[in-house]
């Protein structure tokens, strides 16, 4: 087994391309051992790597935010090993519990029943234009809510505390969703 990685904006986190499908549909966004205990037995195995302190899944890519003080190239070999072991081993990634739990789950969204068809404007164009590209990035954005021209979103993986976060939501998707849904004026993250 080959696993590729590659350099994320954030200096603090790491993408893992194993080659191979890690979940199916939909992400999982581990932001301590706790949230993974019982929910994914690859999220718990990756945190018993000291220094791992985020765990994301995507399609096909893992992504690993370290704690500040180990490198990467100490880090790495454990988990490329970690990771290995774990699909050689033939165990699912996610626990059957936890493909209804609440890292995958993308409930929670508030807005104005109003407002339903800019809603459904922002959201084509958050899974069309932007989801593609910060997956690239090893990370995720999710749509959480709409009030008053203001569009809040979920920051993951990568995205989450990369220095770069805020001139992505700012200057990148604030300007895109404007400009499709004028009534879009600003664009926040929530946690």
């Amino acid at each position: 087994m080959f696993i590729q990685t590659e350099a994320t904006p954030n200096p603090a986190t790491l993408k893992f391309l194993p080659g191979r499908v890690v979940l199916e549909e939909g992400t999982a966004d581990f932001r301590d051992a706790g949230s993974a205990e019982g929910t994914s037995p690859l999220a718990e195995r990756l945190f018993a790597v000291p220094g791992v302190n985020g765990v994301f899944f995507g399609y096909d890519f893992i992504t690993i935010t370290k704690e500040e003080g180990p490198d990467w190239q100490h880090l790495k070999p454990a988990i490329l090993g970690t990771i290995m072991e774990h699909f050689m081993s033939g165990h699912p990634v996610m626990a059957k519990a936890g493909l209804d739990g609440l890292p995958v789950s993308e409930d929670g969204e508030f807005y104005d029943p109003a407002d339903e068809e800019t809603v459904s404007t922002i959201k084509e164009l958050l899974d069309t234009r932007v989801r593609p590209a910060v997956a690239q990035d090893g990370g995720d954005i999710t749509f959480r809510g709409y009030e008053k021209g203001t569009v809040f979103l979920h920051m993951k993986g990568a995205c989450a505390g990369c220095p770069s976060s805020t001139a992505t939501l700012k200057h990148g998707i604030q300007n895109l969703l404007h400009h499709f849904v004028p009534e879009v004026r600003e664009v926040e993250q929530v946690v």
